[in-house]
């Protein structure tokens, strides 16, 4: 078990409010610029986040639990051993509903196919966000 001063306090928020909070000893996330990962006393950073699978790795008396959380992009913030992540759109995995993922990425990808073949590429760079998202809902609901 990670000695409690050691631990330090994950926010994720997103303009619904706070949907995140926990104490943990390390986070692993995708930056723009590759993969990142922070432990207590790390020097403050601020980085872009791409679309991917943010993974707090939580300790509890004497089990150690990795949440996973789904974010469409945003910023993640380190300083005073606090990492908050701010983006447009997160989810925990166990509040993804897979079926509805599913259907959001069956759907870009009838979009993608469509702007491809009437070389639309506002409509292709779209699809292709799209698919990205619907496909990290599925990958991290299927990561719990």
């Amino acid at each position: 078990m990670a000695d409690p001063e050691k631990l330090f306090t994950v926010n994720v928020v997103t303009p619904d409010g706070l949907i995140y909070s926990h104490r943990t000893s390390i986070i692993d996330m995708r930056a723009i610029d590759g993969q990142r990962s922070i432990m207590y006393g790390h020097v403050p950073i601020l980085t872009p986040l791409a679309i991917g699978d943010v993974k707090v790795k939580r300790s509890r008396e004497m089990s150690n639990r990795v949440d996973h959380i789904a974010v469409n992009g945003g910023y993640m913030e380190f300083s005073n051993n606090t990492a908050t992540i701010i983006a447009d759109s997160a989810e925990r995995a166990r509040n993804i509903d897979v079926s509805r993922a599913q259907a959001a990425k069956e759907r870009a990808e009838k979009h993608l196919k469509e702007a491809r073949e009437k070389h639309d590429e506002r409509s292709l760079e779209r699809a292709q966000v799209a698919l990205r998202r619907a496909t990290n809902r599925i990958n991290v609901y299927n990561s719990k």
